[in-house]
């Protein structure tokens, strides 16, 4: 698994549904299940965005180099950098199931750290995607004008759907 990229592309929106699951788009499903070997996706609180990111377990295998870039980089800027609390934070993702269809169940510790309620946007980052509550995103600055602009039509679109049935 390791060594390949897998690459992180799209968005996606899931309403919460019965038995409190989300749905993994379908535009992340196949990248996360080739990933990871299996159906279960890692899931993390971002490290300086108001969310969650989320990727296949092949990613562990890059997080010792990711490390070691991060602290020549802090070197380089002269700034400190605690190789430990980020590998602490790295290291303790979670490993969530989904089935099929792509519904999971977030851990409520997740649901406390991105504020999130009933509604979820994904949107690809490359290596991973982030998983956002509409709230925590629409109070980002105007530079997220095209994720906002795009999670708000996602939103309507799943609603309506859902207000139909």
């Amino acid at each position: 698994m390791a060594g390949q990229p897998y690459i992180y592309n799209g968005q996606g929106f899931s309403l919460q549904r019965d038995k409190n699951r989300f749905v993994l788009p379908n535009v992340f499903r196949g990248t996360v299940r080739e990933s990871s070997g299996k159906d279960l996706v890692c899931l993390m609180p971002h490290d300086r965005w108001p969310c969650l990111m989320g990727f296949g377990l092949s990613r562990i295998a890059d997080f010792e180099q990711e490390l070691k870039e991060m602290q020549d980089v802090a070197l380089r800027a002269g700034r400190e950098f605690d190789a430990e609390k980020r590998a602490s934070d790295i290291y303790s993702s979670y490993e969530v199931p989904f089935d099929g269809s792509g519904r999971f169940v977030l851990p409520d510790d997740l649901v406390a750290l991105a504020e999130i309620s009933d509604q979820l946007y994904f949107r690809g980052n490359g290596k991973f995607f982030t998983v956002w509550a509409p709230e925590q995103l629409y109070a980002m600055e105007d530079d997220w004008k095209a994720a906002k602009t795009a999670c708000r039509s996602l939103a309507e679109k799943e609603l309506a759907k859902a207000r139909k049935k």
